[in-house]
């Protein structure tokens, strides 16, 4: 037979464990019912990070996008990419007063003078002793390539200065600004690019030097 002693504690763990019973039903009764939280990857935590932050309802404008001159250079860069040229690549973009692209060029051959039949090398023309070569220039390809638009008064953006015979054209066409990346040389003392110089002065045609607000632009098309 069971003491009354047993009997008391028998009583009291069974009392316990229905107690403890109808706490943890209350428990989980309580509980907001619905989805399991969802464990973000990485990436995903970079997506909902990058999401969070800028408000939709912020009324303010991006920042970091490119400023006219950058995109107007970066233009004239990009065009240089398609030059063949194995010396130098050279890019032109002329734009209107209003910011309209007008035109764009690259230092190439002449329409209709296969790639492949001329030479590219500076050694190959003056061994054989030609006065110049056959590449029209980046400026002038811009200017030419208007589609019958007048480049009186607009702006020219290219990537290096322009040497004389450009400037010539610059001036005669009525390009009213130069705006360039690099000169030829650091102390320009190539007589052709000094004329460049005092022709553009002479002519009131304003020259300044770009002056990049992004180190740069990548292009990628994956």
């Amino acid at each position: 037979m069971i003491s009354a002693k047993d009997f008391v504690l028998v009583s009291i763990s069974a009392a316990l464990g229905a107690l403890s019973s109808v706490i943890a039903f209350r428990f989980i009764s309580s509980s907001p019912k619905g989805p399991r939280p969802r464990c973000f990857s990485a990436s995903e935590n970079a997506s909902v990070e990058g999401s969070q932050a800028r408000s939709p309802f912020d009324p303010s404008k991006r920042k970091g996008y490119l400023s006219w001159d950058d995109y107007f250079m970066a233009i004239a860069f990009l065009s240089a990419k398609r030059s063949k040229d194995p010396n130098r690549q050279v890019g032109a973009c002329l734009v209107s007063q209003n910011g309209i692209i007008l035109g764009i060029g690259y230092n190439g051959f002449p329409r209709g003078c296969s790639d492949d039949k001329l030479p590219w090398a500076k050694l190959f023309v003056l061994i054989f002793g030609f006065s110049g070569s056959y590449v029209v220039h980046a400026e002038v390809n811009a200017i030419l390539n208007t589609n019958h638009a007048s480049a009186a008064g607009q702006r020219l953006y290219v990537t290096m200065f322009p040497c004389n015979e450009c400037a010539k054209v610059i001036i005669q066409s009525g390009v009213s600004e130069v705006i360039y990346f690099i000169e030829k040389r650091v102390n320009n003392s190539d007589a052709a690019y000094t004329a460049s110089h005092k022709l553009l002065s002479l002519a009131g045609v304003k020259v300044r030097k770009h002056h990049p607000q992004m180190a740069d632009i990548t292009l990628k098309f994956e």
